[in-house]
């Protein structure tokens, strides 16, 4: 059921075997295993997952090429809500364990908003990343081109790249050292653009040269392009650099200071989990992009279904086998 201000009411008494915070496609797999071991289910999501901003879902196994993301977020969320999943469009604020439950404190609503407390014997982070994108003074010029050839991950579109001239846009010193030398599996022209925000050391400029790889350290103005397609960027002084595609890797904001009061095990930014997904805590589980691992759609939506049968065997467990009470009562009367 969609919950909404007017009938989350009822909701708030209840206690789920899980709540997902996230609605992208770990959390909505999550959330459709979960139905499916008909254990109840709460989805709490922010809106706009990563996956939200892909135009076309090259890499996903038996999608057409040209899906883009939000329809498999769509249909994803269609699958759940036939299951009879509930989900709410809210941010989570703050998780507190209990004991034996989490009580998720969130806000619903973006305008005269209003605060919900929902409960449940385990806890599935999938509230996933946003990647930093180029500082400029109109964001917009950056959307205009973001997902489409222009491009944050390297594993999902490294192919796209093949051959092309592409710009690698740094947001450290630390990126250029672990991306670019990487990027050039799948391209040798490679530019390297700063945007002015930090220095490059003088041995990494001379390994860069070395490799024949310019390195622009003037500001970006804007880039350039159309009908999605960029086509280079304008520098604050006015040259124009050509370009074909481009990577961006400006570091990422990991959406999880919900659990802050969680002290969960930490490798980087990312949460740290077991086979099934689990985290330090053993009723926490952390799917997608927030656990150490690959960043792709597809492993998140794998990672969801770990989750789910983890929770669900546990549960399972628990409860014990059912009885098949008329056939104990018959014999109990024959007997």
């Amino acid at each position: 059921m969609q919950l909404t201000k007017n009938n989350l009411q009822e909701k708030q008494t209840h206690i789920y075997d899980a709540i997902v915070v996230g609605g992208g496609a770990g959390g909505l797999s999550a959330g459709i295993y979960l139905q499916r071991y008909l254990l109840s289910s709460l989805i709490i999501d922010k809106g706009k997952a990563r996956s939200f901003w892909m135009q076309e879902l090259h890499n996903y196994l038996g999608l057409p090429s040209d899906t883009p993301g939000r329809v498999l977020l769509q249909r994803g969320k269609e699958h759940y809500a036939s299951l009879d999943g509930d989900f709410l469009n809210g941010f989570v604020e703050e998780v507190r364990d209990e004991g034996e439950t989490f009580a998720v404190l969130v806000k619903v609503g973006r305008q005269k908003s209003i605060q919900a407390v929902f409960r449940a014997k385990y806890l599935i982070a999938a509230s996933g990343i946003i990647d930093y994108l180029p500082p400029l003074d109109d964001l917009r010029n950056v959307y205009e081109y973001a997902g489409y050839n222009l491009h944050v991950c390297m594993v999902c579109d490294g192919y796209e790249m093949t051959d092309k001239k592409c710009g690698f846009f740094a947001g450290s010193e630390a990126a250029i050292e672990e991306m670019v030398f990487n990027l050039s599996w799948f391209t040798a022209y490679i530019t390297i653009f700063t945007h002015g925000a930090f220095a490059v050391n003088e041995a990494l400029k001379e390994k860069l040269r070395n490799h024949g790889y310019p390195l622009i350290e003037t500001p970006i103005k804007q880039f350039l392009g159309q009908n999605h397609q960029m086509t280079g960027v304008e520098l604050a002084d006015g040259k124009i650099i050509e370009l074909e595609t481009g990577l961006i890797s400006m570091g990422s904001c990991y959406h999880n200071t919900y659990l802050k009061e969680m002290n969960l095990e930490l490798k980087g930014g990312n949460l740290v989990t077991d086979k099934m997904c689990r985290t330090s805590h053993p009723r926490i589980f952390a799917i997608g992009d927030l656990k150490v691992g690959l960043n792709q759609v597809i492993i998140a939506a794998g990672d969801g279904a770990l989750a789910a049968t983890g929770i669900w065997r546990e549960i399972r467990r628990t409860r014990g086998a059912r009885l098949w009470s008329k056939n104990l009562l018959k014999e109990q009367v024959e007997d």
